[in-house]
């Protein structure tokens, strides 16, 4: 013992402090780094695993864009006016007005003037005709007259939906943090198919609308479920390319639906909506062997402390991918066995609120989601032909919106492979921002400062060019919206990936329920709407060069690793080396001063030679603690 002494005393530490024995580094919380190569990487058994989460994209896609066909708004002609109460007569023919507001010609006064509107007004009509030229023949607008005074019930029709997901999302994300991925999948398939057939036998719009506020909230944990899932199968390299196949089947989706819609059109002994229906949930059938084919996510066992079942999912996925793990050098399989004796403990998505980064990047995230579908609405809105006809409108709109999701996914995915994550979203928010603010601002400059007597001129480049940076400022921010949720799937914990990708999507939620909202209100504060939601852009762009860029790292599974997980500095170390060693001489008297601290009783007790032994450099690395103590105790 007295020679170790001696030895230690004949060659002191460097710097003067003491070497700690650094333990062995653990394999298992490195997932991506140790145990997933183990296990062959991405191999057979993910690849199957991510094919079973492709599958229902299609489905999903056809749930969400449901409601263009099963709310569409008829052809609405007025056959019988209301003589008794209002001046019409019964001698031109009937008008016909679009939007869920018939009307007549008015005769005795003059003014040739329509009463009657879809804002709340009384219809001045006993009976009308209701046509859908296209899809289907009936929906349930048509089935029970929702026109006139009853318009408002599609608009609350339309919320429950997304309402509805708003929930699941944020439900079903803690869920899946406490109870495990697997769970959330196949209850939200069962109530979805549950929920989903009974919308279809509704008997009145307010047993719709609650139906379809739990088929919202099934579809939600559906979605949520199969996105953490593929996620947390790949390896960082095959994390986005998977992502997108998965986006490109949903708007395969989209764009399938008509066709799936005029397969239902004029079925002989049900309503077209109420086949419609059946057919969109019938798919999500074929997810009930997935009790049995999907497993639990390894990632979330293993970052769960959930051992004994991870042990066993190991052998299994080991198994398929034909690797033995009893020759396998790493000794993945050996530390997991001296863990097997830990409780399981689980982590709740308030433990966020606690951490100093964590919170700051999924609050900034949750904003791009809202600004992104959002703003996606203003540029939709500002699209649309006031003088087209209301059915060619529709489908205009319709497949306008479908091939601008099809030229986003396809933009998306060169552009994050050569600027990352980080340089791809803040890229397309600067191109919605300035999408958004030319159209504000510049199409105004037309009608002030130019072109002011030809007037015909004028409205017509102001029609290009609105149209113009509509469908770039839906390309851009389609492509935020997809981003920021990948985003957030990548940089969240493994313990609470599901509660923050839930608070993501409830976000994306809310900006597409603007839509809604701007619709019952008959597009009222629309300029407003928009400028709100450009300023929201000004302000992301600048908190994006906050986040840290996930490109190519492992995916973070403690609350630990999310923390550490931030934006890398400007200047490389070897040029922080350098900052602090041209620091360090302007600090080199420090050593030579003595430290003076004056107690209460007056005692002086001096501490030189303490202070001298801690150099500069750790003082600096420390914050400056110790030189800032003796500056304090000399009384500067």
């Amino acid at each position: 013992m007295a020679a170790g002494r001696l030895e230690a005393q004949d060659h002191p530490p460097e710097n003067g402090f003491t070497p700690l024995e650094h333990p062995v580094p653990r394999l298992l919380p490195h997932i991506d780094g140790s145990v997933l190569p183990s296990l062959g990487g991405f191999g057979k058994h993910q690849k199957q695993l991510v094919v079973l989460t492709w599958i229902p994209a299609l489905f999903i896609g056809f749930s969400q864009f449901s409601d263009y066909f099963l709310l569409a708004q008829p052809h609405v002609t007025c056959l019988q006016p209301r003589t008794n109460e209002t001046n019409w007569t019964a001698g031109p023919p009937p008008v016909t007005v679009p939007g869920g507001a018939p009307a007549w010609q008015l005769k005795g006064n003059g003014t040739g003037e329509g009463l009657g509107d879809s804002n709340g007004m009384l219809c001045a009509c006993k009976e009308w005709r209701l046509e859908l030229q296209t899809g289907l023949s009936q929906n349930v607008v048509t089935k029970w007259n929702l026109v006139c005074d009853s318009a408002w019930k599609v608009h609350i029709a339309k919320f429950s939906l997304l309402v509805g997901s708003i929930f699941g999302y944020l439900v079903m994300g803690v869920m899946a943090d406490w109870f495990g991925r697997h769970p959330v999948l196949i209850i939200s398939v069962l109530f979805m198919l549950g929920f989903g057939v009974s919308v279809a036998f509704s008997v009145n719009v307010t047993m719709f609308s609650t139906l379809r506020f739990f088929e919202g909230f099934c579809l939600a944990g559906l979605a949520l479920s199969l996105y953490v899932l593929r996620i947390e199968l790949c390896l960082p390299a095959w994390r986005f390319s998977m992502t997108m196949v998965a986006s490109f089947l949903m708007v395969a989706g989209q764009l399938l639906m008509p066709g799936v819609a005029a397969l239902c059109r004029n079925w002989p002994d049900r309503d077209d909506w109420q086949v419609l229906q059946i057919v969109i949930i019938s798919p999500f059938v074929l997810m009930l062997p997935y009790v049995w084919l999907f497993p639990e996510s390894l990632r979330w066992l293993l970052a769960t402390q959930h051992y004994k079942r991870s042990k066993v999912m190991m052998l299994r996925i080991a198994r398929k991918n034909e690797v033995n793990l009893t020759t396998e050098p790493s000794g993945v399989l050996t530390e997991l066995e001296q863990e097997l004796h830990k409780k399981p403990q689980r982590t709740c998505i308030v433990k966020m609120m606690s951490t100093r980064n964590l919170w700051k990047n999924i609050v900034v995230l949750c904003v791009n989601s809202l600004t992104g579908y959002g703003i996606h609405h203003c540029f939709a809105r500002s699209m649309m032909d006031p003088e087209a006809q209301p059915i060619a409108l529709c489908h205009a709109d319709y497949y306008t919106m479908a091939g601008i999701a099809v030229a986003t996914c396809l933009a998306v995915c060169p552009a994050v492979g050569l600027m990352g994550r980080r340089g791809g979203l803040l890229t397309f928010m600067i191109i919605t921002a300035l999408a958004s603010l030319l159209q504000l601002g510049l199409l105004n400059l037309f009608g002030k400062y130019g072109l002011r007597h030809d007037t015909v001129l004028r409205d017509t480049l102001n029609r290009k060019f609105s149209v113009a940076f509509s469908i770039i400022g839906m390309f851009s921010s389609h492509a935020v919206s997809t981003l920021s949720i990948f985003f957030c799937a990548e940089i969240t914990p493994t313990v609470i990936r599901g509660g923050g990708l839930g608070l993501v999507l409830a976000s994306a939620g809310f900006g597409m329920l603007t839509a809604p909202i701007m619709e019952l209100h008959n597009q009222k504060g629309y300029f407003l709407h928009h400028v709100i939601f450009a300023c929201c852009t000004l302000l992301c762009i600048i908190c994006l060069l906050l986040l840290p860029e996930p490109r190519g790292q492992p995916l973070p599974e403690s609350m630990a690793d999310g923390e550490t997980f931030t934006r890398q500095t400007l200047l490389h170390p070897g040029e922080q080396h350098l900052l602090l060693a041209k620091t360090d001489g302007d600090y080199s008297r420090v050593h030579d001063t003595p430290l003076h601290l004056t107690t209460t009783g007056g005692a002086t007790v001096a501490a030189a030679t303490a202070l001298a032994a801690v150099p500069a450099s750790y003082a600096l690395a420390t914050g400056g603690e110790v030189i800032g103590n003796h500056a304090i105790a000399n009384g500067v």
